[in-house]
């Protein structure tokens, strides 16, 4: 069975995640008119990966950090946009297996992004939490919450302390971020909400296997953000790797074991799986690697773009960062080429330009490093503010974001602490698939 979409006498783009790269891609094209351009994604929306952590910690609202894909090409008829989940890629017959069907394609893009790596251990993989989707995001803040009123009833102090205590792995931006964000729940929020409990029970533990924080940054930056966390109490762990974690304590390789039911893992990330890619054109990390045009090594008419893709050039021998200002740059140039292709034009080689990076730890805490000039504290914490909110699609959702963040910041107070679980048909229940 195909799935249902138009034929044309255009070629056919289909582009595989609606991510930072694929609706990038998906958009430029759609300006060109080029190309009939098919979207699929197992989600009807794209999401601010960057904010996921404030979604977690209750300062944002899931919608708020999300845009309906539909909306974004109401007024293209050349794109058509299926929710699906993508099982398998056939080059040599140029189909797509999904759950709804084959679906053929000319060119295809894969830019299906990353998974969380557990580094093969399947007990931590079962247990802890990951932060890579919105709903993974929903089940963190409710799992917070709903110890937090577990341990109003507990007297024991080490069953409480489970309960309470949380333990981050990954000194990256997300764990730093997630560190410095439940640091100030713990400071500002929980008290006003737990009056009953003591709050300086807390402990929120930042386990990181290498030396340094943010170590995709610089010096100055890892320096003063491990400042930042020892200033709001957070306890670092530096040259410490998880080794196991059963769902109530967590064992280090150093020995050390910490009583905690809830473990958030940023500890790193690892390329989604699709099925029928040759051998060769997966590497390291599960990668796929492409050339310089991002097409994938040993196959005609694929490509690949953002955290999936393994790029090489001069200033990047190992590949690019898996961020999203790469994966946005790829489906810029990728758009070009296409345009290229179709004028029968030579195509242009990608070069990443780094913009720079940054890290928020916290209300008047954040770390930029741009290519000229680094600078830390409350000055940074602003540009990171208006560079995540200047990303953000759709103006409601922007003045939506920026309303929360003025109300948090003036309240020291986020109004969105709600535990809310999905509902379990009972017996007899109409069941709706997901």
């Amino acid at each position: 069975m195909k799935i249902n979409i138009p034929e044309s006498s255009k070629k056919r783009i289909v582009i595989v995640g609606g991510g930072f790269g694929g609706l990038k891609l998906a958009l430029k094209l759609a300006r060109r008119k080029e190309y009939q351009v098919v979207l699929l994604d197992k989600n009807n929306y794209h999401q601010f990966q960057p904010l996921f952590y404030q979604v977690a910690m209750a300062g944002l609202e899931p919608s708020s950090i999300s845009f309906p894909l539909r909306k974004a090409f109401r007024k293209n008829k050349d794109v058509y946009i299926r929710v699906t989940e993508v099982k398998a890629v056939h080059p040599d017959r140029k189909q797509l297996e999904t759950s709804l069907g084959i679906c053929n394609y000319d060119h295809l893009v894969l830019a299906i992004g990353a998974d969380t790596n557990f580094f093969g251990n399947e007990k931590i993989a079962r247990l802890a939490i990951p932060m890579k989707s919105v709903s993974e995001a929903l089940f963190l803040r409710n799992r917070i919450l709903s110890d937090f009123e577990k341990a109003l009833s507990i007297t024991d102090f080490e069953e409480r302390q489970g309960l309470m205590d949380i333990v981050v792995v990954g000194g990256g931006p997300t764990g730093v971020e997630v560190s410095g964000a439940l640091a100030e729940m713990k400071r500002y929020v929980f008290p006003k909400d737990y009056p009953e409990l003591n709050t300086d029970e807390i402990d929120i533990y930042l386990v990181q296997g290498g030396p340094q924080l943010l170590q995709g940054m610089s010096e100055e930056s890892s320096r003063k953000s491990l400042e930042f966390l020892t200033e709001l109490d957070v306890k670092v762990r530096l040259n410490t790797i998880v080794t196991d974690f059963d769902g109530e304590y967590v064992h280090m390789n150093d020995g050390e074991t910490i009583r905690a039911r809830k473990v958030i893992w940023a500890a790193g990330v690892t390329g989604a799986r699709i099925k029928g890619l040759p051998d060769g054109a997966l590497t390291r990390g599960n990668r796929i690697r492409v050339n310089r045009f991002s097409q994938v090594a040993g196959l005609e008419d694929v490509y690949a773009v953002g955290d999936i893709a393994y790029m090489e050039e001069e200033a990047y021998p190992q590949g690019h960062p898996q961020v999203a200002q790469v994966a946005m740059q790829q489906a810029a140039q990728l758009a070009k080429n296409f345009s290229n292709l179709h004028r029968e034009k030579e195509l242009l080689p990608f070069s990443y330009k780094d913009l720079g990076s940054m890290a928020t730890i916290g209300r008047n805490r954040a770390v930029v490093d741009l290519p000229r000039w680094k600078f830390q504290g409350a000055f940074a914490w602003l540009v990171w503010l208006f560079v995540h909110l200047f990303q953000i699609l759709g103006v409601k959702n922007k003045v939506f974001i920026f309303l929360n963040w003025v109300w948090n910041y003036v309240t020291y107070d986020q109004s969105l602490r709600l535990i809310i679980r999905p509902r379990v048909p009972k017996s007899g229940d109409v069941e709706v698939e997901p």
